[in-house]
Protein backbone atom coordinates (compact mmCIF):
# COMPACT_ATOMS: atom_id res chain seq x y z
CA UNK A 1 0.00 0.00 0.00
CA UNK A 2 1.09 3.26 -1.05
CA UNK A 3 1.53 6.23 1.33
CA UNK A 4 -1.45 8.04 -0.65
CA UNK A 5 -3.93 4.88 -0.24
CA UNK A 6 -3.52 5.51 3.16
CA UNK A 7 -5.78 8.37 2.87
CA UNK A 8 -8.43 6.78 1.15
CA UNK A 9 -7.15 7.01 -2.63
CA UNK A 10 -8.18 4.87 -5.20
CA UNK A 11 -5.06 2.36 -5.89
CA UNK A 12 -5.05 2.90 -9.51
CA UNK A 13 -4.90 6.83 -8.58
CA UNK A 14 -1.66 5.91 -6.04
CA UNK A 15 -0.01 4.20 -8.99
CA UNK A 16 -0.06 6.85 -11.14
CA UNK A 17 0.94 8.87 -8.57
CA UNK A 18 3.39 6.74 -7.56
CA UNK A 19 4.46 6.32 -11.27
CA UNK A 20 5.35 10.38 -11.58
CA UNK A 21 7.57 9.73 -8.49
CA UNK A 22 5.71 11.44 -5.86
CA UNK A 23 6.88 9.15 -3.18
CA UNK A 24 5.38 10.70 -0.36
CA UNK A 25 2.70 12.79 -0.09
CA UNK A 26 3.28 16.86 0.69
CA UNK A 27 2.43 18.15 4.75
CA UNK A 28 -0.89 20.25 2.32
CA UNK A 29 -1.56 16.93 0.94
CA UNK A 30 -1.79 15.38 3.69
CA UNK A 31 -4.50 17.94 5.10
CA UNK A 32 -6.42 18.29 1.96
CA UNK A 33 -6.75 14.85 0.19
CA UNK A 34 -8.62 12.86 3.24
CA UNK A 35 -10.60 15.91 3.97
CA UNK A 36 -11.75 16.46 0.73
CA UNK A 37 -12.81 12.90 0.37
CA UNK A 38 -14.63 13.05 3.29
CA UNK A 39 -16.64 15.60 2.00
CA UNK A 40 -15.76 18.32 3.80
CA UNK A 41 -14.94 21.59 2.72
CA UNK A 42 -11.46 22.81 2.24
CA UNK A 43 -9.69 26.39 2.07
CA UNK A 44 -5.71 25.53 1.18
CA UNK A 45 -3.32 28.49 1.21
CA UNK A 46 0.37 27.56 0.94
CA UNK A 47 3.68 28.58 -1.13
CA UNK A 48 4.31 28.10 -4.51
CA UNK A 49 5.56 24.35 -5.29
CA UNK A 50 3.71 22.94 -1.80
CA UNK A 51 1.69 20.47 -3.83
CA UNK A 52 -1.31 22.87 -4.13
CA UNK A 53 -2.83 21.47 -6.82
CA UNK A 54 -2.42 18.07 -6.54
CA UNK A 55 -3.89 18.72 -3.30
CA UNK A 56 -7.33 19.01 -4.75
CA UNK A 57 -6.80 17.43 -7.97
CA UNK A 58 -6.65 13.97 -6.69
CA UNK A 59 -9.40 14.13 -4.72
CA UNK A 60 -11.53 15.71 -7.26
CA UNK A 61 -11.06 13.30 -10.06
CA UNK A 62 -11.62 10.44 -7.40
CA UNK A 63 -14.99 11.69 -6.20
CA UNK A 64 -16.24 12.13 -9.97
CA UNK A 65 -14.25 8.76 -10.92
CA UNK A 66 -16.88 7.34 -7.97
CA UNK A 67 -19.47 9.45 -8.68
CA UNK A 68 -19.88 8.20 -12.63
CA UNK A 69 -19.45 4.39 -11.77
CA UNK A 70 -22.15 5.11 -9.14
CA UNK A 71 -24.46 6.61 -12.20
CA UNK A 72 -23.42 3.85 -14.50
CA UNK A 73 -24.43 1.30 -12.01
CA UNK A 74 -27.50 2.75 -10.98
CA UNK A 75 -26.56 3.61 -7.57
CA UNK A 76 -27.10 6.56 -5.81
CA UNK A 77 -24.07 7.53 -3.24
CA UNK A 78 -24.99 9.85 -0.01
CA UNK A 79 -24.10 13.81 0.26
CA UNK A 80 -20.38 14.62 -0.78
CA UNK A 81 -20.09 11.46 -2.53
CA UNK A 82 -18.54 9.52 1.02
CA UNK A 83 -18.77 5.86 1.22
CA UNK A 84 -18.20 3.80 4.69
CA UNK A 85 -14.57 4.59 5.83
CA UNK A 86 -11.87 2.00 5.64
CA UNK A 87 -12.02 2.30 9.39
CA UNK A 88 -9.40 1.73 12.04
CA UNK A 89 -8.32 -1.86 12.49
CA UNK A 90 -10.54 -2.57 15.28
CA UNK A 91 -13.72 -0.97 13.35
CA UNK A 92 -13.83 1.47 16.11
CA UNK A 93 -14.40 5.20 14.16
CA UNK A 94 -16.91 7.65 13.24
CA UNK A 95 -19.69 6.85 12.02
CA UNK A 96 -19.98 9.00 7.64
CA UNK A 97 -24.11 8.11 8.11
CA UNK A 98 -24.57 9.13 11.46
CA UNK A 99 -23.15 12.96 11.10
CA UNK A 100 -24.85 16.40 9.96
CA UNK A 101 -24.69 17.80 6.14
CA UNK A 102 -22.17 19.94 6.49
CA UNK A 103 -19.67 17.18 8.84
CA UNK A 104 -17.12 15.90 7.01
CA UNK A 105 -15.13 12.57 8.45
CA UNK A 106 -11.85 11.68 7.30
CA UNK A 107 -11.65 8.18 5.33
CA UNK A 108 -10.31 6.36 8.47
CA UNK A 109 -13.21 7.75 10.30
CA UNK A 110 -11.11 8.76 12.88
CA UNK A 111 -11.11 12.60 12.36
CA UNK A 112 -14.03 14.72 11.77
CA UNK A 113 -14.15 18.71 10.22
CA UNK A 114 -17.07 21.24 9.83
CA UNK A 115 -15.57 24.62 8.39
CA UNK A 116 -19.43 26.21 8.79
CA UNK A 117 -18.54 29.64 10.33
CA UNK A 118 -22.37 29.77 11.89
CA UNK A 119 -23.80 26.45 12.05
CA UNK A 120 -22.99 23.84 14.93
CA UNK A 121 -22.86 20.07 13.11
CA UNK A 122 -22.21 16.84 14.66
CA UNK A 123 -21.25 13.09 14.30
CA UNK A 124 -21.99 10.13 16.53
CA UNK A 125 -19.63 7.05 16.47
CA UNK A 126 -20.20 3.86 14.49
CA UNK A 127 -19.92 1.94 17.25
CA UNK A 128 -21.11 2.58 21.13
CA UNK A 129 -21.66 0.47 24.35
CA UNK A 130 -24.53 -0.57 27.02
CA UNK A 131 -25.15 -2.24 29.46
CA UNK A 132 -21.66 -2.30 31.71
CA UNK A 133 -18.42 -0.86 31.77
CA UNK A 134 -16.19 1.81 32.18
CA UNK A 135 -14.62 2.81 29.01
CA UNK A 136 -12.46 5.71 27.75
CA UNK A 137 -11.09 7.58 24.53
CA UNK A 138 -9.36 10.89 23.36
CA UNK A 139 -10.33 13.12 20.86
CA UNK A 140 -7.55 16.09 20.09
CA UNK A 141 -8.45 19.53 18.59
CA UNK A 142 -6.70 20.16 15.42
CA UNK A 143 -7.19 23.50 14.74
CA UNK A 144 -8.71 26.63 16.03
CA UNK A 145 -12.65 26.61 16.38
CA UNK A 146 -15.29 25.46 18.91
CA UNK A 147 -15.93 22.28 19.77
CA UNK A 148 -17.96 20.18 22.20
CA UNK A 149 -16.94 16.45 22.48
CA UNK A 150 -18.83 13.44 24.95
CA UNK A 151 -21.22 11.07 24.76
CA UNK A 152 -24.49 10.08 23.24
CA UNK A 153 -27.24 7.86 23.29
CA UNK A 154 -29.24 7.06 19.21
CA UNK A 155 -32.25 9.72 20.40
CA UNK A 156 -29.86 12.86 20.78
CA UNK A 157 -29.39 15.43 18.32
CA UNK A 158 -26.39 15.87 16.45
CA UNK A 159 -25.77 18.97 18.48
CA UNK A 160 -24.16 17.50 21.22
CA UNK A 161 -25.27 18.85 24.35
CA UNK A 162 -28.63 20.59 23.89
CA UNK A 163 -31.07 17.94 24.47
CA UNK A 164 -31.52 15.15 27.56
CA UNK A 165 -29.75 12.69 25.37
CA UNK A 166 -26.24 13.96 24.82
CA UNK A 167 -23.44 14.93 27.25
CA UNK A 168 -20.68 17.44 26.31
CA UNK A 169 -17.60 19.15 27.10
CA UNK A 170 -16.31 22.40 25.11
CA UNK A 171 -13.66 24.33 24.40
CA UNK A 172 -15.14 27.45 26.01
CA UNK A 173 -14.80 25.63 29.52
CA UNK A 174 -18.66 24.62 29.97
CA UNK A 175 -20.29 21.17 30.23
CA UNK A 176 -23.78 20.45 28.66
CA UNK A 177 -26.77 18.62 28.68
CA UNK A 178 -30.18 19.80 27.67
CA UNK A 179 -28.96 23.23 26.47
CA UNK A 180 -27.95 23.97 30.22
CA UNK A 181 -24.16 25.01 30.22
CA UNK A 182 -22.53 25.16 33.00
CA UNK A 183 -18.89 25.96 34.00
CA UNK A 184 -16.25 23.00 33.92
CA UNK A 185 -12.27 22.45 34.21
CA UNK A 186 -11.02 25.08 31.96
CA UNK A 187 -11.34 25.97 28.39
CA UNK A 188 -9.35 24.03 25.83
CA UNK A 189 -7.77 24.52 22.14
CA UNK A 190 -5.75 23.99 19.44
CA UNK A 191 -3.09 20.67 20.43
CA UNK A 192 -5.17 19.79 23.34
CA UNK A 193 -6.38 16.40 23.79
CA UNK A 194 -9.28 15.84 25.96
CA UNK A 195 -9.66 12.29 27.39
CA UNK A 196 -13.81 11.30 27.85
CA UNK A 197 -14.64 8.45 30.33
CA UNK A 198 -17.66 6.85 30.58
CA UNK A 199 -18.53 5.07 33.64
CA UNK A 200 -21.62 2.95 33.22
CA UNK A 201 -21.16 1.00 36.03
CA UNK A 202 -21.69 4.04 38.27
CA UNK A 203 -23.63 6.56 36.00
CA UNK A 204 -20.85 8.57 35.22
CA UNK A 205 -19.40 10.60 33.26
CA UNK A 206 -15.86 13.00 33.12
CA UNK A 207 -13.16 14.32 31.61
CA UNK A 208 -9.47 15.05 31.47
CA UNK A 209 -7.21 18.19 29.74
CA UNK A 210 -3.98 16.42 28.91
CA UNK A 211 -3.95 13.86 31.70
CA UNK A 212 -5.34 16.11 34.04
CA UNK A 213 -8.28 15.27 36.10
CA UNK A 214 -11.07 17.88 35.85
CA UNK A 215 -13.77 15.64 37.61
CA UNK A 216 -17.39 14.67 37.72
CA UNK A 217 -19.10 16.28 34.93
CA UNK A 218 -22.56 14.46 35.08
CA UNK A 219 -24.37 12.13 36.72
CA UNK A 220 -26.28 9.85 34.01
CA UNK A 221 -30.21 10.62 34.93
CA UNK A 222 -32.69 8.02 34.96
CA UNK A 223 -33.71 9.53 31.59
CA UNK A 224 -30.93 7.79 29.55
CA UNK A 225 -29.37 5.02 32.33
CA UNK A 226 -29.18 1.43 30.38
CA UNK A 227 -29.21 3.41 27.12
CA UNK A 228 -26.25 2.51 24.30
CA UNK A 229 -24.30 5.76 24.56
CA UNK A 230 -22.15 6.47 22.09
CA UNK A 231 -18.91 8.59 21.33
CA UNK A 232 -20.15 12.14 19.88
CA UNK A 233 -18.90 15.34 18.92
CA UNK A 234 -20.03 18.64 17.70
CA UNK A 235 -17.92 21.25 15.38
CA UNK A 236 -18.05 24.94 14.31
CA UNK A 237 -15.42 25.74 12.18
CA UNK A 238 -13.53 23.26 13.60
CA UNK A 239 -11.30 19.69 13.49
CA UNK A 240 -11.08 16.91 15.65
CA UNK A 241 -9.15 13.74 15.56
CA UNK A 242 -10.19 11.08 17.78
CA UNK A 243 -8.10 7.56 19.01
CA UNK A 244 -10.45 4.80 20.73
CA UNK A 245 -7.55 2.78 21.78
CA UNK A 246 -6.00 1.18 18.41
CA UNK A 247 -2.90 2.96 19.00
CA UNK A 248 -1.20 4.31 22.34
CA UNK A 249 -2.95 7.01 24.02
CA UNK A 250 -1.15 10.59 24.65
CA UNK A 251 -2.61 10.23 28.18
CA UNK A 252 -3.70 6.77 29.03
CA UNK A 253 -6.48 6.28 31.48
CA UNK A 254 -6.73 6.04 35.18
CA UNK A 255 -7.25 2.42 36.71
CA UNK A 256 -10.04 0.80 36.31
CA UNK A 257 -11.13 1.94 32.69
CA UNK A 258 -10.36 1.02 29.32
CA UNK A 259 -10.12 1.94 25.83
CA UNK A 260 -13.27 1.51 23.75
CA UNK A 261 -11.37 -0.90 21.52
CA UNK A 262 -10.86 -3.45 24.06
CA UNK A 263 -14.95 -3.44 25.01
CA UNK A 264 -15.98 -7.01 24.35
CA UNK A 265 -18.84 -8.17 22.04
CA UNK A 266 -21.34 -8.54 24.58
CA UNK A 267 -21.67 -4.69 25.60
CA UNK A 268 -20.92 -3.10 22.34
CA UNK A 269 -23.88 -1.63 20.21
CA UNK A 270 -23.28 -1.28 16.32
CA UNK A 271 -24.94 2.66 15.36
CA UNK A 272 -27.76 1.79 12.64
CA UNK A 273 -28.18 5.35 11.39
CA UNK A 274 -28.26 4.63 7.60
CA UNK A 275 -27.93 8.30 6.05
CA UNK A 276 -28.60 10.82 9.07
CA UNK A 277 -28.73 14.81 7.63
CA UNK A 278 -26.70 14.10 4.89
CA UNK A 279 -29.10 14.92 1.98
CA UNK A 280 -28.53 12.44 -1.04
CA UNK A 281 -26.44 13.53 -3.97
CA UNK A 282 -28.65 13.23 -7.85
CA UNK A 283 -26.09 12.61 -10.50
CA UNK A 284 -27.23 13.56 -13.78
CA UNK A 285 -25.90 11.52 -16.73
CA UNK A 286 -23.89 13.94 -19.30
CA UNK A 287 -23.50 16.80 -16.83
CA UNK A 288 -20.40 17.93 -15.77
CA UNK A 289 -19.09 16.78 -12.28
CA UNK A 290 -16.87 18.88 -10.92
CA UNK A 291 -15.52 22.18 -12.13
CA UNK A 292 -12.57 24.13 -11.37
CA UNK A 293 -11.78 27.49 -12.08
CA UNK A 294 -8.36 29.13 -12.17
CA UNK A 295 -7.25 32.18 -12.56
CA UNK A 296 -5.10 32.40 -15.47
CA UNK A 297 -4.72 30.29 -18.47
CA UNK A 298 -1.15 29.00 -17.46
CA UNK A 299 -2.65 27.50 -14.43
CA UNK A 300 -5.94 25.97 -16.26
CA UNK A 301 -3.45 24.26 -18.41
CA UNK A 302 -1.45 23.24 -15.85
CA UNK A 303 -4.33 21.55 -13.76
CA UNK A 304 -5.60 20.31 -16.33
CA UNK A 305 -2.49 18.32 -17.23
CA UNK A 306 -2.15 17.18 -13.47
CA UNK A 307 -5.48 15.35 -13.78
CA UNK A 308 -4.54 14.37 -17.07
CA UNK A 309 -1.10 12.45 -15.06
CA UNK A 310 -3.46 11.51 -12.32
CA UNK A 311 -5.84 9.52 -14.50
CA UNK A 312 -3.42 7.11 -16.41
CA UNK A 313 -4.40 4.15 -14.73
CA UNK A 314 -8.51 4.57 -14.38
CA UNK A 315 -9.95 2.27 -16.91
CA UNK A 316 -13.78 1.66 -17.12
CA UNK A 317 -15.50 4.64 -16.46
CA UNK A 318 -13.58 6.78 -18.53
CA UNK A 319 -13.51 10.60 -16.94
CA UNK A 320 -13.71 13.44 -19.39
CA UNK A 321 -12.33 16.66 -19.13
CA UNK A 322 -12.48 19.99 -20.56
CA UNK A 323 -10.36 22.92 -20.45
CA UNK A 324 -12.81 26.60 -21.26
CA UNK A 325 -10.39 29.22 -21.42
CA UNK A 326 -10.26 32.28 -23.99
CA UNK A 327 -8.48 32.27 -27.02
CA UNK A 328 -10.84 29.33 -28.63
CA UNK A 329 -13.49 29.59 -30.05
CA UNK A 330 -16.47 29.31 -27.98
CA UNK A 331 -18.50 27.40 -30.61
CA UNK A 332 -15.77 24.33 -30.21
CA UNK A 333 -16.54 24.80 -26.37
CA UNK A 334 -20.27 24.57 -25.96
CA UNK A 335 -19.90 21.76 -28.41
CA UNK A 336 -18.11 19.82 -26.37
CA UNK A 337 -20.15 20.88 -23.04
CA UNK A 338 -23.13 19.71 -25.05
CA UNK A 339 -21.27 16.27 -26.19
CA UNK A 340 -20.91 15.58 -22.17
CA UNK A 341 -17.38 16.40 -19.82
CA UNK A 342 -16.80 15.06 -16.56
CA UNK A 343 -14.68 17.41 -15.26
CA UNK A 344 -14.20 21.18 -16.46
CA UNK A 345 -11.06 23.42 -16.01
CA UNK A 346 -11.90 26.73 -16.73
CA UNK A 347 -10.86 30.28 -16.08
CA UNK A 348 -13.21 33.30 -15.65
CA UNK A 349 -15.14 33.89 -18.36
CA UNK A 350 -17.25 31.01 -18.89
CA UNK A 351 -19.58 30.60 -21.48
CA UNK A 352 -22.98 31.26 -20.38
CA UNK A 353 -23.79 27.73 -21.66
CA UNK A 354 -22.43 26.52 -18.04
CA UNK A 355 -23.16 29.75 -15.94
CA UNK A 356 -26.38 28.47 -15.10
CA UNK A 357 -25.35 24.23 -14.85
CA UNK A 358 -24.96 22.98 -11.34
CA UNK A 359 -21.71 21.51 -10.55
CA UNK A 360 -21.20 18.44 -7.59
CA UNK A 361 -17.96 19.62 -6.12
CA UNK A 362 -16.30 23.09 -6.87
CA UNK A 363 -12.70 23.32 -6.25
CA UNK A 364 -11.67 27.11 -6.43
CA UNK A 365 -8.23 28.93 -6.66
Amino acid sequence: MTAFEEFGVLPEIAKAVDDMGWSLPTDIQSEAVPLILGGGDVLLAAETGSGKTGAFCLPVLQITWESLKALKEGKKPAGGQQTAPESSSSGWSMSVHDRSKDLAVSPDGLRCQSRHQKEWHGCRAAKGVAGRGRWYYEAMVEDEGLCRVGFATSEANHNLGTCPHGFGFGGTGKKSNNSQFDDYGEAFGKSDVIGCYLDLDNDEIAYTKNGRDLGLAFSIGRQCSGKEFFPAVVLKNAEMSFNFGDTPFKHPPVEGFKAFTDAPDAVVVTNRKSSGDVAVRKLVANAPQAIIIEPSRELAEQTLNQLKAFKKQLDQPVVKELLVVGGVKTGDQIAALKAGVDIVVATPGIPSFYSSSKSSICALR
